[in-house]
């Protein structure tokens, strides 16, 4: 049953199937069966650790945090309440989890943020449907696409926290804008207003690296 909720979740289509899929695997965590825990971290963990790795932009905390998103997700399972997707429902955990993570690395002068490379086996933002995050249209992509795309990712985690969260959850994950308000517990028009904001401000970031205005 896993191979087919995880074909499922790839495919990113909601269908009955699907829900029926999710509604068995919920019941099973809520029995605390720890075989449908592997089964969530394996639906989930890809996109929540490449969630978590842009949102604190540090590789070693991006892993320790993604398996305490799932042991948060498997101890709070019994208050889920179905008002919302799954997925919805474990983002809005991870995202508190790294606003908090974020507030303590900052509060402890944590060191230098690691590099952003070939993370969580996802597209490359570049390749993502409808990524704005990452329309760097250059005249010379094909020989510095992967030098504008580490410039990119690297200026992501340098994107105020409050626009962050937003752009990555819009132009990254693509999600709408319905369900991201649900998942920060923003208005709609805020994260529409947040994600115009970051955008621009990711925009300056990459073009102060490349040295050239973006067309």
């Amino acid at each position: 049953m896993i191979d087919e909720t995880l074909a499922w979740r790839d495919s990113g289509q909601y269908s009955v199937e699907g829900l029926e899929l999710e509604a068995k695997l919920i019941e099973r965590l809520i029995a605390r069966d720890e075989r449908a825990f592997n089964d969530l971290v394996r639906a989930y963990e890809r996109r929540v650790f490449g969630l978590v790795l842009r949102m604190l932009g540090q590789r070693a905390e991006a892993e320790d945090l993604t398996q305490e998103v799932f042991v948060q997700v498997f101890k709070a399972i019994g208050t889920f309440r179905g008002e919302s997707k799954l997925s919805t429902w474990i983002y809005r955990i991870a995202v508190n989890l790294c606003k908090n993570r974020a507030k303590y690395l900052r509060v402890r002068h944590a060191g230098e943020q690691d590099q952003l490379d070939d993370v969580a086996e996802r597209l490359p933002p570049s390749q993502a449907r409808h990524a704005n995050v990452a329309q760097v249209d250059r005249p010379d992509e094909a020989v510095a696409g992967r030098q504008v795309e580490e410039i990119v990712r690297r200026s992501i985690a340098e994107v105020d926290e409050s626009f962050r969260e937003c752009l990555i959850l819009c132009d990254v994950e693509e999600l709408p804008y319905e369900e991201i308000a649900e998942i920060t517990q923003l208005p709609v028009g805020t994260v529409k207003s947040r994600i115009f904001r970051g955008r621009a401000q990711l925009r300056e970031l990459v073009e102060r690296k490349l040295g050239e205005k973006i067309r």
